[in-house]
């Protein structure tokens, strides 16, 4: 196993660490704990493409990994009151409506490659679930909602869009 599957693993493993830190109250740490997750994902993914180690185990676990570290945030702050429902529900929709195409195109033989809107809907999202975290402002919640919707958005209707073919009848 490579330095880059590791971290994913790594990645994994800190996803219940998070959140029995958040249940307990430990919020700061639990921050602490997503922020050094969320590193590994940028970490693993240099190191996989830059030593050559892209791996059909990390193509499946990074962004598997990716989505239960931000599922398990977003349910928490749903939970807590601070992200609402309906936006949760559009990025898990966009989830399962992109694994779906994936899965539809593989069976095909072909691989939709991450795009560029999806890695920056990531970051995004990253980025907003630690500033969710801090003490601010209660507008600013809104702020981070509507950026996640909106690379949510754009990036999932990106990938249909440049993957049309993959829904042709002969598909379906």
């Amino acid at each position: 196993m490579n330095l880059a599957n590791k971290l994913t693993i790594l990645r994994v493993i800190l996803i219940p660490v998070f959140l029995i830190l958040l249940y307990v109250g430990l919020t700061y740490i639990a921050l602490a704990v997503f922020i050094i997750a969320s590193v590994t994902d940028y970490i693993d993914g240099k190191i996989a493409r830059g030593r050559n180690l892209v791996t059909d185990f990390g193509k499946f676990m990074d962004p598997l990994a990716d989505k239960m570290l931000v599922f398990a945030a977003l349910i928490w702050f749903t939970e807590s009151g601070v992200f609402p429902a309906w936006a949760l529900v559009i990025v898990a929709a966009r989830e399962f409506a992109v694994s779906g195409l994936r899965m539809l195109a593989a069976s095909s033989g072909k691989v939709i490659a991450a795009a560029w809107s999806g890695k920056i809907k990531t970051a995004t999202t990253m980025v907003c679930i630690i500033i969710m975290f801090l003490p601010v402002w209660s507008w600013v919640y809104w702020v981070c909602t509507a950026c996640i919707v909106i690379t949510t958005v754009y990036s999932g209707v990106e990938y249909f869009v440049k993957n049309i073919g993959v829904l042709s009848l002969e598909n379906l």
